[in-house]
């Protein structure tokens, strides 16, 4: 499995629009094939910076939805949105609790 963080820092005054965009879109992610998780996360001391949280079963499984539409259309409204460049991370988890 395949886990994926993607921390986005907004504008100020763009987190509700994100959220807006986030929320209109999370079904449709969740139903990709090969996600098994995503959730969103915020920063308790900065409320403008945001993160996702996503499981894949695989690379391939991200990289299909990554050449989606759906990824294209989402990201185009999202990353305008942007005080600074995301960074995204792919790990995977090598111990289990």
């Amino acid at each position: 499995m395949l886990i994926r963080y993607v921390r986005m820092t907004f504008q100020e005054d763009k987190t509700e629009e994100f959220q807006e965009i986030f929320n209109s879109s999370k079904d449709k992610i969740r139903a990709m094939a090969g996600c098994s998780h995503l959730e969103l996360l915020r920063d308790i001391n900065q409320p403008n910076i945001f993160m996702t949280h996503s499981h894949w079963e695989s690379e391939k499984a991200l990289n299909n939805y990554r050449d989606s539409e759906l990824f294209r259309s989402t990201w185009a409204k999202t990353k305008i949105l942007f005080a600074d460049k995301p960074l995204a991370f792919s790990v995977e988890s090598i111990t289990v609790a």
